[in-house]
């Protein structure tokens, strides 16, 4: 429980072995007693026998759905399981579990909270092609959302009984739809949304691709994703 909440941390992970156990754990040792569902995305690793070592609920897609796949069983499973909030959280280490109360307790004026880094906490920077496709996503669905927005591909969030309704009942697989696309369905679907400021930190284990060229098919994708999203009825 916070702040009288039944609170279910739902964790999508894709071969994440060598940071799940440590992110579980932290979470757990900031929230005593908190759910955490861990949602195998079809892993070849060791994943599942990491997250349920560490004292997860674990759930098992028979393939790799992408993490919208695995958001959306998270969210059903919170719906099916009567929870007041559902977090989205990622299972490479760059979320900070310090902040979930901070998000719970914005659902008290908001339906869907994000969780932004470009908010004045913390100092995680992104450049070029990237940093404009950010800034472009957000620019334009702050003014979808009717409130400003400066991290609409943060993958940190929290929703309400609301949202948890509407994402166990829709939620994209397609590229950032898991993001974009989320952002533009809620606030059709009357929903409310708003952004809290959170710190995030470089990955545990793995690495992300910031190649010149994958940074440029990033921002073409992203234009793409978000013009979809927004004549998609």
């Amino acid at each position: 429980m916070i702040s009288g909440k039944r609170v279910l941390v739902v964790i999508p992970a894709f071969n994440e072995a060598g940071a799940i156990a440590g992110v579980i754990d932290e979470v757990r040792g900031e929230l005593p007693g908190i759910d955490v569902l861990v949602v195998d995305d079809g892993s070849a690793d060791t994943t599942v026998v990491e997250a349920r070592k560490a004292g997860a609920l674990v759930a098992r897609l028979p393939y790799n759905l992408g993490v919208g796949g695995a958001r959306r069983l998270g969210f059903r499973y919170g719906l099916d399981h009567d929870y007041d909030v559902v977090i989205q959280f990622d299972a490479d280490g760059q979320h900070d579990p310090r902040y979930i109360p901070q998000l719970v307790d914005a659902l008290d004026s908001a339906d869907v909270v994000i969780g932004a880094r470009f908010a004045g906490e913390g100092d995680y920077r992104v450049r070029g092609p990237r940093a404009w496709a950010m800034s472009l996503l957000s620019a334009v669905l702050s003014r979808v959302a009717k409130s400003r927005l400066t991290d609409t591909t943060s993958g940190f969030r929290a929703a309400n009984r609301r949202g948890i309704d509407l994402y166990a009942q829709w939620f994209p697989v397609e590229y950032l739809g898991d993001t974009v696309e989320t952002i533009v369905q809620a606030v059709r679907g009357g929903l409310t949304v708003r952004q809290v400021p959170v710190a995030m930190r470089a990955r545990v284990a793995g690495k992300a691709s910031h190649s010149p060229v994958k940074a440029t098919v990033y921002l073409g994708r992203s234009f793409a994703v978000l013009l979809l999203a927004l004549v998609r009825r």
